[in-house]
């Protein structure tokens, strides 16, 4: 029984020590990982910030209880799919802008929701 059992328990540890292998990852891998992580998520926050930052965005706000600063503040405490949902939004509006697709009183209506949504968001 003794040499079934330790046959056992070096067969185990042996088929162990392959599993652990094979599940490490390269530190020079986990960090490029990270670092494009971190970047894709500084672009998406730029993205937003350049979005409330700009004049006719600023202009809309100022008719709304949202500050600027509250959104400033808030924006890099947002998860990253809340950062990434938010990004691609301010992109579209941005498009829609640039077509003439939005009047002034709808932009005004969208920055105030969007700016709301921010702010509810960490408020929760």
């Amino acid at each position: 029984m003794a040499p079934v059992l330790a046959a056992s328990i070096g067969l185990t540890m042996s088929t162990g020590s392959l599993k652990a292998e094979e599940r490490v990852v390269p530190s020079s891998e986990l960090h490029t990982t990270l670092v494009k992580a971190q970047e894709a998520r500084d672009a998406k926050r730029k993205e937003v910030v350049d979005f409330f930052s700009s004049p006719q965005v600023r202009k809309a706000l100022k008719g709304s209880s949202v500050e600027y600063k509250k959104i400033e503040k808030a924006v890099p405490l947002l998860s990253d799919e809340e950062l990434g949902s938010l990004a691609l939004r301010t992109q579209e509006i941005k498009s829609d802008l640039a077509a003439g697709a939005l009047t002034n009183q709808q932009l005004t209506y969208i920055v105030i929701a969007l700016a709301t949504a921010v702010v509810v968001i960490l408020a929760t």
